[in-house]
């Protein structure tokens, strides 16, 4: 077990992107792996902690980022910090866990091809619960390893990252058991035929149309521990100002600022707060910028709430609307069970942040209606198809990704954002402190990025797009039609181990 284990946690390490050496294929060693454990294993309690304990330390070094935000930008002691990889880790490996136990029964129940199925279905099913068990946190995608490769991702568009997933899964599966099944070789193959055949075709037929829109992103590259400094406000507003003076001079109608890059509440009078509505007006254009906001719950007591705002600055310097992002972050943005945790959370603004309510697609100058995802709202495949429900004819992503240094965490966000544009058949404007700042097109391809870590401004024309695609029709049932159907197909499979056990005795 040990061996199967070790396959599996190289696979994530190496097929998930990372600062050493990034392999896409190789993420296929995880579900193989995974799915190995629960084949070989002698009892079902067995296979479920061996495999709890293979996805534990596959995500814990997928994750091992989290130690900067908690430990850099929180403030919290190392001894406080280096846990939280893991045990974010061994949240998400139970998931991992279950699924080795049900490969187990899968193998018990059947040695033909239905065991691939189930593997498929289960993996799918598992991604699908990780975007909303606790929260959230489908960071660990499998799909999202091959994203970097977009051909091999276009089938996202059909069905969704997750289940898309869980054709991985089967892929990885099938070459496992191709001694072993009668005809998984040929599945192996045509896995990899549809795929990368459908990928050809796509991405060599699409034709992007609609109006075009000429977007400048600013990247401010402001140092995340000077951001919240007074000292440092007016420095940040001069930055970001000088960058969009020169989008502005290149044509962009919309200019776009990173999530939070005013560290101050933009919806108040202040000299700062004037002098961003004031180059709005004096350029006629339009700007997205990231800023704190309150709302004020009772006048009386003076009680109020934050949220993580992105304030539309029309050319004639009002700021009257916005988008608040709605799901937020756990130990960032929010405490839960504040009372008991003995620490405070990352960001640096008093009180906690709540759920935005406002959250309809927003105008440009030209009148192309577009869709927000702020920050890590980005990973979720259900936030970017509301946004398109709503009339978004593109999509703007705004981030903070300084949190996370220079690790591996920028770029996996930014893949994960990539199946977004897929799905959707949308334009996505990523904008953010210090990069990965890009336009991605609606095959997921990088059309242009500007480098991390270099303050610089990057203007692109994209597309304002209509069409919509399969994945966008069946999204609304298709999590609930995977978990059903994952749960049946094991359902039946522990009725036929158990008449397997029954005729053996």
């Amino acid at each position: 077990m040990p061996t199967l284990a070790l396959i599996a946690i190289l696979g994530a390490w190496l097929g998930f992107a990372n600062p050493v050496l990034s392999l896409p294929p190789a993420a296929l060693a995880f579900p193989l792996g995974l799915a190995w454990i629960g084949f070989r294993a002698f009892s079902p309690k067995r296979a479920f902690l061996w495999g709890w304990l293979a996805g534990t330390l596959a995500c814990t070094g997928c994750l091992y980022w989290m130690v900067v935000p908690v430990s850099i930008y929180g403030n919290m002691p190392w001894y406080v910090a280096l846990p939280c990889p893991l045990l974010a880790g061994g949240a998400l490996g139970a998931l991992y866990g279950l699924f080795s136990m049900g490969m187990h029964f899968s193998g018990r129940a059947s040695a033909r091809w239905p065991v691939i199925l189930m593997a498929g279905l289960s993996w799918a099913a598992l991604e699908s619960l990780m975007s909303f068990i606790l929260t959230g946190f489908p960071w660990i995608t499998l799909s999202a390893a091959f994203a970097a490769w977009p051909l091999t991702v276009q089938a996202a568009s059909l069905m969704g990252a997750f289940a898309l997933s869980g054709v991985f899964a089967a892929l990885a599966v099938s070459i496992l058991l191709y001694r072993t099944v009668p005809g998984a070789q040929y599945i192996a193959v045509g896995i990899a035929v549809f795929l990368l055949g459908f990928g050809f075709w796509k991405t060599h037929s699409f034709a992007d149309g609609g109006r075009e829109v000429t977007v400048a992103l600013a990247q401010g590259n402001v140092d995340q521990s000077m951001k919240w400094d007074p000292d440092y406000q007016q420095q940040t507003v001069d930055n970001y100002i000088d960058l969009s003076r020169q989008a502005a001079q290149q044509g962009a109608e919309l200019i776009v600022w990173p999530e939070t890059a005013m560290p101050f509440y933009l919806q108040d009078r202040t000299p700062y707060g004037f002098s961003v509505r004031q180059f709005a007006k004096d350029h006629d254009v339009r700007l997205l910028a990231g800023s704190p906001a309150y709302r004020v719950t009772d006048p009386k007591t003076r009680s109020y709430v934050l949220l993580n705002r992105a304030f539309l600055v029309k050319e004639d310097g009002s700021a009257s609307t916005w988008y608040d992002k709605e799901h937020l972050v756990p130990f960032g943005e929010y405490m839960p069970l504040e009372e008991l945790m003995p620490f405070e959370k990352l960001v640096q603004a008093a009180g906690n942040f709540v759920p935005g309510e406002n959250t309809k697609s927003l105008t440009t100058q030209s009148g192309v209606d577009f869709g927000m995802l702020i920050c890590y709202e980005a990973i979720f495949p259900d936030l970017a198809q509301k946004q398109v429900e709503l009339g978004a004819q593109f999509l703007v992503n705004i981030s903070n990704d300084a949190w996370f240094g220079k690790t591996s965490a920028p770029r996996q966000h930014l893949l994960l954002t990539t199946l977004r544009a897929i799905e959707q058949s949308r334009w996505i404007a990523r904008c953010t402190n210090t990069g990965i700042t890009v336009f991605i097109d609606p095959l997921g391809r990088i059309n242009s990025r500007l480098p991390q870590f270099e303050s610089s401004q990057l203007t692109g024309v994209i597309r304002a797009r209509t069409a919509t695609t399969a994945f966008h029709s069946i999204q609304p049932w298709l999590a609930a039609a995977l978990l059903t159907t994952t749960f049946l197909g094991f359902a039946f499979v522990t009725v036929a181990v158990r008449r397997g056990k029954r005729q053996d005795s």
